[in-house]
């Protein structure tokens, strides 16, 4: 089976200079959108989970790139119980030109990707978030204009979103902290990769525990809800897990004083983040949403073979 373009799997898969590029490339059609290079294909849009950002970005950037995208709800598919995911997969290689894939678990895109014969995308999976991390990218590299001397400090679940940020911080020169309770701190997989990436770009990469060490002096503080979808069951034992981990304007303010607040959204105010925090003047959470759509066009050009 040939493979028509490329798969965007997560940072953890991608050339060590491929996330700044990208995010180069988004700028610029933020700024430029490009003159409908995607026209005549087609995008499925495989979800398992429910989702705001991720669908209307892809959905709203293939329109923007010329093409179109099909949604494909759970209650349509039912991929791995109603169909196996091989199968989805082979079917809808003979109908579009890409997938993008929202599902619980890992192996389910890279089973896609290993069968479809056309680019997959990872639009969000139990491991990695990569096409967030983009977005995310953007958004500082926008306010800060560089990369280099910047600190951002992730505060909380060391899960997928925490993931594809540190992998892709690393990959930038982008100095990251990361600060999770005892034992919800991200896979030692991903944090050998970062620092491997780190020793290449001069990144300073931290796996911490404690909140007010990462934050002091950071230029972006970051969180991310602390039950995810899949997760319910756990909410009571991660409320206390994560009870110190709140962002506050008190953790805050020991962040540098040009510290902006991110969050990939949606957000429970109250519980990870205080709404003064997530509502007020420093933060950049719908900055942060909307470059997704960017980010995406970048991702679906690259998978194309566009860029």
């Amino acid at each position: 089976m040939v493979l028509m373009g490329r798969h965007f799997i997560g940072i953890l898969d991608l050339p060590i200079d491929l996330p700044g590029f990208l995010v180069e490339k988004a700028a610029a059609l933020k700024k430029a959108p490009a003159n409908s290079p995607l026209a005549g294909r087609t995008l499925a849009l495989l979800f398992e989970k429910p989702s705001l950002r991720t669908r209307v970005s892809f959905d709203v950037g293939m329109a923007q790139l010329g093409g179109r995208a099909i949604y494909l709800s759970p209650q349509e598919v039912g991929l791995g119980q109603r169909e196996p995911v091989a199968d989805v997969a082979r079917v809808l290689g003979r109908y579009v030109d890409a997938i993008a894939a929202r599902t619980f678990r890992h192996e389910t895109v890279r089973e896609l990707a290993a069968w479809a014969g056309i680019p997959v995308i990872n639009a969000l999976s139990d491991f990695e978030h990569p096409c967030q991390a983009i977005g995310d990218l953007l958004t500082i590299y926008e306010r800060f204009r560089t990369f280099r001397g910047i600190t951002a400090a992730f505060i909380g679940d060391g899960n997928n979103v925490a993931n594809s940020l540190v992998l892709a911080a690393a990959s930038v020169g982008l100095n990251i902290r990361l600060a999770s309770p005892p034992g919800y701190e991200v896979p030692e997989t991903v944090r050998q990769a970062a620092v491997e990436r780190a020793k290449v770009t001069g990144a300073d990469v931290r796996f911490l525990n404690d909140p007010w060490e990462a934050v002091r002096g950071a230029n972006v503080v970051y969180t991310d809800v602390w039950v995810s979808m899949g997760q319910e069951g756990e909410t009571g034992a991660r409320r206390r897990a994560f009870a110190a981990y709140r962002v506050t304007p008190e953790l805050m303010a020991a962040a540098a004083p040009d510290a902006v607040f991110m969050h990939d959204l949606p957000a429970h105010r109250g519980e990870e983040v205080e709404p003064e925090v997530i509502d007020g003047p420093r933060s950049v959470v719908f900055d942060q949403a909307e470059n997704r759509l960017h980010g995406q066009k970048a991702i679906l050009l690259w998978v194309f073979d566009r860029l």
